[in-house]
């Protein structure tokens, strides 16, 4: 793999990449301290491995990692950090892609290894319910994959999916999954089919809780889902490293969520 070290602290990106030349995996390492630097040799050479220092004043390493990740997709990514509390944050997010300063050399190779050993598979979760929403949309419940049995009730949950348990009325509901149509009465009915469907579909699984629906208004439990796309806002190795670069691609009005998406974090 060919890999990139980045790290404001000389010394520690220095002393990184003479490890890394250790390593087997590795077959060219550059390090850098200067992020727009790191950004110009990416544009031009294949990188397939980035080593991040999460604490940095230009751009912290998380929201370095997503600007990688748009322009290198495949891109295994491993962070650095001199504060416990990372780490804390790290296990919690059930992340192995962190290694704590200073770095040792076993540790450092033990990371390299599973990036390695992770290409091209996507993370796979334990959890009750699970959304995957880079590439295709699906739901699967204790790993079995949710049919659904109309493709729009299978599109409203993406959306509401999507909204991160954000609440929509109907009215948006209905502009979602049918763009160029007026809502009248014979569409307001059809709407109350797919809302039955999509209802009726999750209590089919077990999981009717998930969806809730007050007052004309309807939302998930967000923290009912395991979602790829949650998890990698939340700075997830695992997450970041399954990213394609496609995220929801059966519905138009996911490409304009992903854009923004990208923009709040990289901008914050």
């Amino acid at each position: 793999m060919n890999a990139i070290c980045i790290d404001d602290e000389e010394l520690i990106m220095k002393l990184t990449v003479s490890m890394c030349k250790e390593m087997p995996l590795i077959d060219e390492v550059y390090g850098f301290t200067s992020i727009g630097d790191a950004l110009d040799f990416v544009e031009k050479n294949p990188v397939e491995l980035a080593l991040l220092d999460i604490d940095m004043p230009e751009m912290d390493g998380i929201k370095l990692a997503i600007l990688l990740k748009k322009k290198l997709p495949d891109l295994s990514v491993i962070f650095i950090t001199g504060y416990s509390e990372y780490a804390v944050e790290a296990f919690k997010m059930h992340a192995s892609g962190y290694l704590m300063k200073p770095i040792s050399k076993e540790r450092l190779e033990k990371e390299i290894e599973y990036a390695a050993s992770q290409k091209n598979t996507a993370p796979k979760y334990s959890s009750h319910i699970v959304a995957r929403t880079f590439g295709e949309f699906d739901l699967f419940v204790d790993g079995k994959l949710v049919t659904f049995k109309r493709a729009k009730a299978k599109e409203l949950l993406a959306y509401l999916i999507d909204r991160h348990g954000g609440s929509i009325t109907r009215t948006v509901a209905f502009s979602v999954l049918w763009e160029d149509r007026e809502y009248d009465r014979t569409m307001q009915k059809q709407l109350d089919v797919i809302v039955r469907s999509l209802r009726d579909t999750l209590q089919e699984y077990g999981i009717g809780d998930l969806l809730s629906i007050e007052r004309g208004t309807m939302m998930i439990k967000e923290e009912m889902v395991d979602c790829d796309m949650y998890r990698f806002i939340k700075g997830d190795v695992d997450a970041i490293n399954s990213f394609r670069g496609e995220y929801m691609n059966s519905y138009s009005w996911a490409s304009m969520t992903e854009g923004l998406v990208a923009n709040m974090l990289l901008s914050q």
